[in-house]
């Protein structure tokens, strides 16, 4: 009878410990926990509980949790964004981590820029960007030439 009782509230524990978490932590318990409760049901001596709690528990969480770690775990979702990354951009503001400052033009959008180090990058110069952090690109600098304009169309 003890048997039925503590296995019972094991297996509320961990359903309970489950739920208050965010991610798939202790059902692996939970299940070891009523396969001991169905023995301790069937009359089985404790050490047969025991052990079927501590076998089915560990078969759960090695052969269940790679798994379910698969379907539950956010997957990243590429953005056109990132197709930014390693592209060459014109310094349009004066890149100037300190004082948080600065903006390239990308594909004909305006972003706001900052350097991995404290290096200022002015004005005119290429860079190339390396992440996109938030609203940021973080670029390095390529040089300080600007880059050649197009030549003026229709006139002769």
């Amino acid at each position: 009878m003890y048997g039925i009782i503590g296995w019972t509230a094991a297996l509320v524990f961990f359903v309970i410990l489950e739920a208050a978490t965010v991610g798939v932590v202790s059902i692996w318990f939970a299940g070891g926990a009523a396969a001991a409760l169905i023995c301790a049901a069937l009359g089985l001596p404790f050490g047969v509980q025991a052990a079927a709690f501590l076998l089915l528990s560990a078969a759960l969480l090695m052969l269940l949790r790679p798994m379910v770690h698969r379907l539950v775990e956010p997957r990243r979702v590429a953005t056109n964004a990132d197709r930014a990354i390693g592209q060459e951009a014109l310094v349009t503001e004066t890149i100037d981590r300190l004082r948080s400052r600065g903006a390239v033009k990308l594909g004909g959008i305006e972003w706001s820029a900052r350097t991995e180090g404290d290096e200022i990058i002015e004005k005119g110069s290429l860079v190339r960007v390396l992440r996109i952090e938030g609203a940021y690109v973080c670029v390095e600098r390529i040089s300080d030439a600007k880059p050649a304009e197009p030549a003026a169309q229709g006139k002769q």
